[in-house]
């Protein structure tokens, strides 16, 4: 039997309080973005946001799905290639998940066990059966993962070997009660990439522990009021893929010495994983706060929009309506007369055609229009978003 001292230590002392400037930071910057969009174009970008984490987590397990094959498996529009197509499946699942956890469709609270294997449940129970197997490096040994199930066969990930099967439900008791309270908001904020790295060392599935553990932390994140459907961690951590995996492995090390805390594994490990995973958010909310700041995004869009017309690809009047749902989230059908100065039909043809191209869209028939974001839209209207898009 694995002491769970083993575990130890699970929370941050940050004794230079280096992790409270950079939690205090990331406070400060989530709060500002979340302030400077609109509420209703908020919940559009979400769903930019989520294709856009679902891309990056897909990246860092090593699976390169193009955001235009993303973008088609929304529309249920899957490749004929079995593999292209799987991962399709997979960007989907992932997708949903998120989607659910953004409309409080999730257990609560985050920092539980149902939570935790909900999250694995949901996503795994959602892939092809092709992808619900993985071979043992030692015996070539072929194991089907169960959704949402813990683990029951033994595992080693690099150096590190994760706790017995038969051992998993008392670390997960001590990762609730560690990171569950007890603590306050600034306190838990540093702790969140602890818990990250907690969840993934614990390993408690056979198969999607990292995707489990980033939807995990984003959804910690979420719940302590600096998370949001507008900025995302994974793409930090994808574009830094061999420091993130590199710290990650570093924090799995055992104590460095009696200057390295009091626990099993290393403190300092621990604390500059910590260091390194808020330094991602604080950059990435910083990051998403230039694409969306309105001003910017408003020129760029004009930009693009005048060649649209000039190219003859968009009727003249577009840009008005366009332009409305940025700055006021969406506007009633028949405001397309005022906005566009034309006569009824002419405004219908306009607005028909911005709706066809999913440059507009509504959640009904004759409901109110808001700002779509077509995939190939994104790369003028957010540069840098996806790399090498354009």
């Amino acid at each position: 039997m694995t002491s769970l001292y083993t575990i130890e230590p699970l929370v941050p002392e940050d004794r230079r309080h280096v992790l409270e400037e950079l939690a205090t930071e990331l406070v400060d910057g989530a709060g500002r973005l979340a302030g400077r969009v609109h509420p209703i174009l908020q919940e559009s970008l979400g769903d930019l946001v989520r294709a856009m984490n679902c891309y990056y987590s897909n990246l860092i397990e090593g699976h390169d799905t193009h955001p235009v094959d993303i973008n088609r498996a929304l529309s249920d529009d899957y490749s004929t290639d079995i593999t292209k197509r799987n991962l399709q499946l997979e960007a989907r699942a992932h997708i949903d998940v998120q989607r659910m956890i953004d409309r409080g469709e999730a257990p609560a609270p985050v920092v539980s066990i149902d939570f935790i294997q909900w999250v694995h449940r949901e996503f795994c129970c959602r892939l092809p059966d092709e992808l619900l197997w993985v071979e043992n490096p030692d015996t070539r040994e072929r194991q089907q993962v169960v959704p949402g199930a813990l683990r029951m066969s033994h595992v080693r990930v690099g150096r590190h070997i994760a706790p017995e099967p038969d051992e998993l439900p008392a670390f997960l008791d001590r990762f609730v009660t560690a990171y569950g309270g007890g603590m306050g908001r600034l306190r838990r904020i540093i702790a969140v990439p602890a818990a990250h790295h907690r969840l993934l060392w614990i390993h408690p599935f056979l198969d999607g522990n990292g995707r489990v553990a980033r939807l995990f932390s984003y959804a910690l994140l979420r719940e302590l009021n600096v998370g949001s459907s507008l900025w995302s961690v994974a793409r930090g951590l994808a574009r830094q893929q061999q420091a993130y995996k590199g710290s990650l492995q570093a924090a799995d090390e055992p104590r460095r010495g009696d200057l390295d805390g009091r626990g099993n594994l290393t403190l300092a490990g621990l604390e500059e994983f910590s260091s390194f995973f808020l330094t991602c958010c604080i950059d990435q909310v910083a990051f998403m706060g230039s694409l969306f700041e309105p001003q910017e995004l408003l020129g760029r869009m004009e930009i693009w929009a005048a060649e649209e017309v000039r190219l003859k690809r968009l009727p003249k009047g577009s840009w008005p309506l366009l332009r409305e749902t940025v700055v006021v989230g969406e506007f009633a059908r028949g405001r397309a007369t005022e906005l566009t100065a034309y006569e009824e039909r002419q405004a219908r043809t306009v607005l028909s055609k911005l709706m066809s191209r999913g440059l507009l869209v509504s959640s009904t028939d004759r409901g109110p229009v808001r700002l779509g974001f077509p995939v190939d839209v994104v790369e003028r209207w957010f540069p840098r978003l996806y790399p090498g898009l354009s």
